[in-house]
């Protein structure tokens, strides 16, 4: 219970927050001796209203779990790759890099988070963990195994689905997009609609109730495209 009551304290809060303002877990990745988190990420969180709570690496399913009620949502960061083994897979090639304790961690916070029924935005990474938690699987190097295809690396222009929570949001039928991924969302999970897709067929977003997965790199983007920012406040507003 003490390092829950440490987490607690770690906020950033950037940005006007008032007391009521929700909770949302952002999480984290170790660099040396440090918990660390994309600064881009708690900017987008708090300037859209929120508090911005950095999640340490949790260790046990009973610590997840009291991690999460402690939320009131969490955004599934960027980072490396998600292990093939979970969709039933062996690692492909050279390029599909892993971090194991991450991997654990993130895994535990996400089957908690699920499991809460409270709103989750996987982002990137966190985006493909999501939809394989939930039952999919992954393409895991795009140029090795999608015709045609290439690594996602620069912006691109993504077609959005009508109805689809994106078009809710930005009310028009395509965005540009920032992507740094060479993998992607191959096989939806059972209960997943598709949200945006780019030229190549590519998945660069999807929703399942409360769980919004997108694979750009939004949190990037808003210092140059202020409007960016509306992802994050719908999101905040699903948290309240």
């Amino acid at each position: 219970m003490r390092r829950l009551a440490i987490i607690a304290l770690i906020c950033v809060a950037v940005g006007s927050c008032h007391r009521n303002a929700p909770v949302i877990g952002i999480t984290s990745f170790r660099y040396q001796n440090y918990v660390a988190v994309n600064s881009e990420y708690s900017d987008a969180i708090a300037g859209a209203g929120a508090i911005a709570m950095i999640v340490p690496y949790a260790r046990s399913e009973k610590e997840a779990a009291e991690i999460i009620d402690k939320l009131d949502g969490i955004v599934f960061t960027g980072g490396t790759d998600v292990p093939p083994g979970w969709y039933g897979e062996e690692i492909l090639n050279e390029t599909v890099q892993l971090d194991s304790l991450r991997d654990r961690s993130d895994s535990l916070l996400a089957r908690a988070a699920l499991a809460s029924g409270k709103p989750v935005l996987g982002i990137c990474r966190g985006s493909q963990l999501l939809n394989v938690m939930l039952g999919g699987t992954m393409y895991q190097d795009i140029p090795a195994q999608v015709p045609g295809g290439e690594a996602h690396t620069a912006l691109l222009k993504a077609a959005i689905e009508p109805d689809s929570f994106l078009d809710k949001i930005f009310d028009q039928d395509s965005l540009t997009v920032y992507c740094g991924h060479h993998q992607a969302v191959k096989d939806l999970a059972p209960g997943v609609m598709i949200a945006s897709r780019t030229p190549d067929g590519i998945v660069e977003a999807w929703e399942c109730g409360q769980v919004w997965g997108v694979q750009f790199h939004a949190e990037g983007l808003i210092f140059y495209l202020p409007e960016y920012g509306a992802l994050f406040k719908a999101f905040v507003e699903r948290c309240k």
